[in-house]
């Protein structure tokens, strides 16, 4: 798990405010201990994720919750199809 201000100096192009704003969102939901944030891996994938939709992808802040939200959908969507698919390997094998 890293810190607020260590996950904020690992992507040059991270703004704080911009990471307290996506956490105030809940695109981001770190882990609150008394003294700080703490992020896991995950929670540094989905800045990075961020990051490449507004920087690379010019996606703007007004879609960004759309975007993500379908994301997180396929992804969803993904895993339940991976399941069933293990689930006939298992039936026919059985």
């Amino acid at each position: 798990m890293i810190t607020f201000e260590i996950l904020c100096a690992r992507f040059t192009t991270l703004q704080p405010d911009d990471l307290r704003r996506w956490i105030t969102e809940g695109y981001v939901r770190p882990a609150a201990t008394e003294s700080d944030l703490q992020f896991q891996e995950i929670d540094v994938e989905r800045v990075r994720l961020i990051l490449e939709l507004r920087d690379e992808m010019q996606v703007n802040e007004e879609a960004l919750p759309l975007v993500l939200s379908l994301l997180d959908q396929l992804y969803a969507l993904r895993r339940r199809m991976k399941r069933l698919g293990m689930a006939l390997d298992e039936e026919d094998g059985g």
